[in-house]
């Protein structure tokens, strides 16, 4: 044989030892408590055990080893360093947690955005392993929960991060450490579900906008989701005519790619691996069906990738300026931060431009246009004048030609969403020729 059992290696042992560790978890028999410095002999990884020896205090005169799971020692070598690895550790070496919630996760950071490494099943048994700091996660209500970060492992070795609001901390002197069957990982494990709890959910119509290319920076900051609410058992959607909470006991399949939501009428349907459909009854009984989508990128990615795009458009038209003077509308004079400023646009009061203003503001480049309308214009923005708060905007379609710009007033039926659809029957068009900044 190539390796030798644990029964065969014992027999080998005399005093020899590789090291100390500290046990992370409470033994019944012998009764060892977690935070013990135990004399460590063999490391079987084919056993995947340690052998170490029992205190005298437990022992007596007797000399005999144990074997314990390899997750359940922390090995640190010399005996000093093991003395003081448990003088850190003794805060928690009597602290565990039971879970208050099927499937609430361990993290592989402290970050409710963090990679799901394990999900808990209600009632399951975990050691706490330290307090650490992160980021909390948000409540329904998008205030930060109460509670803490802990280190934790489970049973079977598995560690990572857990927050404490859906945990019941207790000590081991206060309540013993009871692993019931009925919490131990016996069930076979759903990828889909695990898929889904990983992603972020978002409206089918953010989706829309990125493969039109035609980002409405607005609508994304909102973040409108789908939120299963693993940290706190309560599901969310948000949308901008809905948003409804559903308090569960727990998600459980409900035919192949399906789940129920425990406690409530949610249901949610994985029809592929990005899109996933919601569907619950409103007031009247009446059954309601949402689609969500797992974007390609971040939300903030995109949206640092629209802002990018739109200061691009926006020094194409500065570029070809910044002063642009016409003989009945006036100067315009771009600065390069965005703003602008425009003076003698007296014929243009009050029809264009509010007589409250002094001609000082803002360009916004948040506006499309139509494929009909790419063949006469580059693009269109709205002017935003700073300095008054009502009718205080402007919506154009612009041209660059010849060293000159052209600008068409949007009526705002002309607008859906952020697109411009169509011109007005009657168009005010104003052309302004470039000039030499004064």
């Amino acid at each position: 044989m190539v390796f030798f059992t644990l029964a065969v290696a014992l027999s080998f042992l005399s005093c020899s030892r590789m090291g100390y560790g500290v046990l992370l978890w409470s033994i019944d028999d012998p009764p060892i408590d977690s935070g013990t410095v135990l004399p460590v002999y063999i490391r079987s990884n084919i056993e995947k055990k340690w052998v170490v020896g029992v205190p005298e205090s437990i022992r007596g005169n007797r000399d005999y080893k144990l074997e314990i799971p390899l997750a359940q020692m922390e090995f640190i070598g010399s005996k000093g360093k093991a003395v003081k690895w448990a003088e850190d550790f003794a805060e928690h070496a009597l602290m565990y947690a039971e879970t208050l919630l099927d499937g609430l996760p361990i993290r592989e950071a402290t970050d409710n955005n963090a990679k799901r490494v394990y999900r808990l099943r209600l009632g399951e048994i975990i050691k706490i392993i330290d307090l650490v700091k992160g980021n909390p996660p948000i409540s329904t209500t998008g205030d930060p929960l109460p509670g803490d970060w802990y280190k934790v492992m489970t049973i079977d070795g598995v560690t990572g991060y857990c927050f404490s609001y859906r945990l019941r901390i207790f000590n081991q002197n206060e309540e013993p450490v009871n692993i019931s069957p009925n919490t131990q990982r016996n069930t076979i494990a759903d990828p889909n579900l695990e898929m889904i709890l990983s992603k972020k959910w978002s409206p089918e119509s953010y989706l829309d906008m990125i493969n039109s290319k035609r980002i409405d920076i607005q609508h994304l900051e909102k973040k409108y989701l789908f939120d299963p609410g693993q940290e706190v058992g309560t599901a969310r959607i948000v949308l901008p005519d809905l948003e409804r909470k559903f308090t569960y006991e727990r998600i459980s399949p409900d035919g192949d790619r399906q789940w129920i939501f425990e406690g409530t009428n949610l249901q949610m349907i994985l029809r592929q691996n990005n899109t996933l459909t919601v569907q619950f009854h409103e007031g009247g009984g009446a059954r309601r069906t949402l689609t969500f989508v797992s974007l390609p990128n971040e939300i903030e990615d995109i949206i640092i990738q629209e802002k990018a795009r739109r200061d691009h458009q926006y020094m194409t038209i500065y570029n070809n300026g910044p002063v642009f003077t016409s003989n009945n509308y006036g100067t315009i004079t771009l600065l390069q931060s965005g703003g602008f400023t425009w003076k003698g646009y007296d014929l243009l009061v009050p029809q264009v431009i509010p007589s409250e203003t002094n001609g000082t503001g803002r360009i916004n480049m948040d506006l499309y246009i139509t494929g009909s309308l790419e063949e006469r214009y580059n693009g269109a923005f709205t002017f935003q004048f700073t300095d008054i708060r009502i009718n205080n905007t402007i919506c154009f379609l612009y041209g660059l030609e010849n060293q000159s710009l052209r600008l068409e007033v949007i009526p705002d039926f002309g607008i859906d969403s952020n697109v411009v659809m169509r011109r007005s029957p009657s168009p005010t068009v104003l052309y302004f020729y470039r000039d030499s900044p004064q």
